[in-house]
Order: C-alpha cells, then structure tokens, then sequence
C-alpha cells in the first residue's frame, strides 16, 4: 500500500512504463478495500439500527404509559359521569316528592347473613336519624335503623324482620310487603277475594307515617290461591336491585300520616 501510494504520488504520466505496477497493486488491493468498506458500513449500519432500535422501545414504553394514564383517565371522568348521572337523578326526585331529603352514598353492607342491611356514609350531621325512610330512583329501599355522627344503617325491605304498608295501585287492595329468609317479597294479608293480579304494580300507602304515598315498592310476581286460609299467598318482585345501590336518599321530613280510614288515592 505505501509503494502504490509512493507511486502514484510521483506524478509520472498515464503512459509512462513505471506506472503499470501501481495498476496492478490497485487491481489487487481493490477486494480487500470493497471489503473493508462493506464491513464498515455494516457496521455503522448495525450500529444506527441498535440505537433506532433502542429508541423505539423507549418511545414504545413512553406511549403504552401515556395510553394508561389516558385509559384510566378515561374510566374515572366515565364513573364521574354516571355518579353525577345517578345524583341528577335523586335531585329530581327529590324535587318531584316535595320533601327535604339528604343524598348518602352506600358504603357497605351486612357481612354476617343473618339481617339484609346497608351502611350509608351519612349520619346525624348530616340530618339523617333513625326512622327514616330511604328510597332511590329506582323505588323504596328501607329505612335507618340506626345513626351514628357520620354513618347510618339502612335495613331493607327485603329483611324478615321489615314491613311495609302498600296496596295494589290497580285493585286498591291493601297488604303488608316483607322479607322472606330465603330471599324475595311477599304482600301478607291480602284477603282472598281481593283482585290482585301477577304484574300488578304495588306501591307505598302512606299509613305507617315513614313513607310517602305512591313510591314504588314493586310489582306481583306470583298469586297462590290454593293454600287454606283467609289471605292469598303473593310474591313480589322489588323494583330495587339492593346489591347494585351507590346512593340513596333519605327524606328527612316526616311525612303527613294517613288514618286508615282513610282510602290512598292513586
């Protein structure tokens, strides 16, 4: 390589006859110079896309997170939206009973299975005292049972121990709706030559002083005449799903409270 240099550096003419043994070190020389030159550029090559490599699995990275913080963006302003949704819709409510009520957001409920019961994150601050009656959008949930500073106990309609005065809004035919163990609503003492009807919707009379008239407890699923006795065996179906309640509203105002003899208009 430095005689070819040294020769070509001589400056002798394209014809002169001591330029034919520079050519011949060029004609052999020139592989190994391709050579050398692919295996540089390979190189440089391999390098450039280790880094590009390397900078598109930071940029993937930098986009997944940024994709999960959007997503989960996303998935709070959606349970914003249905919360306000579900508040909008006790406000209204609220407005449409003309009484003064409290919403309460369910913040637990009965672990032991021996009572069918809900914890609100409402208390006595709040206005919220025991007696009162709790409803959702939806119809009638319960009332307080008991109430603390910041809390309060919700027992269901559902409960064994619950009973709630209503009647048939189609027939007027009155009856007690409670709990069963097993699960479920039954309307008691409903007499036998009542006209009560599966599908027929049964609502709040107002006689026990707790809840207003009219609110939705739920509709008869099943009527069973067959058994002896004065009163027929009916089922109901609750217009709450007690298991899928967020909030509520609890009327703190105590409603006008009906004598029987008095009848519940529709």
């Amino acid at each position: 390589m430095f005689i070819s240099l040294h020769m070509l550096s001589t400056g002798l003419g394209p014809g002169a006859v001591a330029s034919w043994p520079g050519r011949m070190l060029l004609e052999a020389l020139r592989p190994f110079q391709v050579a050398t030159t692919g295996l540089a550029e390979s190189g440089t090559s391999l390098v450039h896309d280790y880094l590009d490599l390397v900078n598109v699995r930071k940029e993937n990275s930098k986009l997944k997170l940024e994709l999960a913080q959007v997503r989960t963006e996303q998935t709070r302003l959606a349970e914003l939206e249905a919360e306000n949704r579900r508040l909008s819709e006790l406000l209204e409510l609220r407005q449409a009973l003309g009484v003064s009520a409290v919403g309460a957001n369910v913040i637990g409920s009965d672990a032991s299975g021996f009572s069918r019961t809900l914890l609100l994150g409402q208390g006595t601050d709040g206005g919220v005292e025991s007696g009162m009656a709790v409803i959702s959008a939806e119809g009638v949930v319960g009332k307080i049972i008991a109430a603390s500073a910041h809390a309060s106990r919700v027992l269901l309609i559902d409960d064994h121990n619950s009973a709630l005065d209503t009647f048939d809004q189609r027939s007027r035919a009155r009856g007690i709706v409670a709990g069963v163990l097993d699960g479920g609503l039954v309307m008691k003492y409903v007499g036998r030559t009542d006209d009560v009807k599966p599908g027929d919707t049964v609502v709040t009379s107002g006689l026990d002083g707790i809840f207003p008239r009219g609110l939705l407890v739920g509709t008869v699923k099943k009527v069973g005449r067959d058994a002896p006795g004065l009163f027929l065996d009916v089922s109901v179906a609750p217009a709450v799903n007690f298991r899928r309640l967020e909030q509520v509203l609890v009327i703190t105002q105590t409603p006008p409270k009906l004598t029987s003899g008095k009848k519940p208009k529709s």
